[in-house]
């Protein structure tokens, strides 16, 4: 590397480029190529995206000296790869961030948080069922679990995989539902407000993104969806605390059944992760319209199409295989300009 190789950032690799800097990495993985020699595979990334990345002379030792998911510095070279550009790394080694390359590493929303949580009241505040509504302020009054709320990203690294990303996926389903559930006749608006805002709520201890994206503890062993229920079982026994007082109102069983049963099943299949398959008119909608906007914000981030309109060369028409939508991802809009 020569004094010349400055960082780069993710968004701005070019082809044949020599890249030298602290990045994270996203599920480093041990492989072996076709002749039986060890090479390491992981993502690498930065606040303005994430890429492939191959090391093919590697050990077994070197893999163990190096964060799962965490913070590298690393040299290397670019090189476009079925319609990404990958980085070909030739030395590797873990690196502790200063708070200043944090602030690099780590992705955020573009949007404001303040204004976003704003709307998400707004929200939350028209759902009339008074139950609910006791039900909404033993959450919001939670100020530890609402300040993670909106700090946590969605995913570690599929959808609103950025810090405020929880939020922003959960107002996103939120106002799309507010315009959609007129359409459906007898679908109750309260519960499918409500049930969004619980859905993913127990993804806020079950990542870690304060130190880079990844799993708690409490993710590994319990997870978002069993969090989400403990969580809800626990504000609905607030909702009858004497303390209250007057505003004590005790959350009725079946409509507390139906809330769990949407945090239960609002992955929609068990091949996913649903502990149940949806079976009531409010959990199909909320299963569906989950999986079109966690979709729908992984397919635009990978076609890229604001880098496009910039001139920017994303080295092809066809991204390299998005596993998660089981295709390649055609990126140009042939309808602009």
């Amino acid at each position: 590397m020569t004094a010349a190789d400055t960082r780069v950032t993710i968004d701005n690799l070019q082809a044949a480029q020599n890249i030298a800097g602290v990045f994270a990495v996203q599920n480093l993985q041990l492989g072996n190529t076709k002749a039986g020699k060890p090479y390491l595979k992981m993502l690498i990334a930065d606040k303005t995206g994430r890429t492939p990345g191959r090391m093919w002379s590697a050990t077994e030792e070197l893999y163990q000296s190096l964060p799962t998911d965490g913070f590298v510095y690393l040299e290397g070279q670019t090189q476009p790869y079925q319609g990404e550009m990958q980085i070909i790394v030739h030395q590797i080694r873990a690196h502790h961030p200063t708070e200043r390359e944090l602030m690099d590493l780590l992705p955020a929303t573009e949007q404001d948080v303040d204004e976003m949580f704003a709307q998400l009241l707004r929200l939350l505040q028209s759902i009339e069922h008074p139950a609910l509504k006791c039900l909404v302020d033993r959450y919001l009054e939670d100020g530890n679990l609402m300040q993670q709320f909106c700090q946590a990203p969605a995913a570690q690294t599929l959808h609103h995989a950025y810090l405020g990303g929880l939020l922003e996926h959960t107002l996103s389903l939120m106002q799309l539902a507010d315009k959609m559930v007129g359409h459906y006749a007898h679908l109750s608006r309260d519960i499918v407000l409500m049930g969004l805002f619980l859905h993913d709520l127990g993804k806020c201890t079950e990542l870690t993104w304060l130190e880079g994206f990844g799993y708690s503890t409490d993710g590994q062993l319990v997870g978002h969806i069993g969090r989400g229920v403990v969580l809800l079982n626990d504000k609905c026994k607030a909702c009858e605390d004497p303390e209250l007082g007057e505003a004590a109102l005790p959350i009725p069983a079946e409509l507390r059944m139906v809330l769990e049963h949407i945090i239960l099943s609002h992955h929609g299949v068990p091949e996913f992760g649903a502990l149940k398959v949806p079976a009531t008119p409010e959990a199909v909608f909320i299963s569906n319209l989950d999986n079109l906007d966690a979709k729908m914000n992984m397919v635009l981030d990978v076609a890229g199409r604001d880098k496009l309109s910039q001139g920017k060369d994303l080295g092809g028409d066809f991204s390299e295989k998005v596993w998660a939508l089981g295709t390649r991802v055609y990126r140009p809009d042939p309808s602009a300009g």
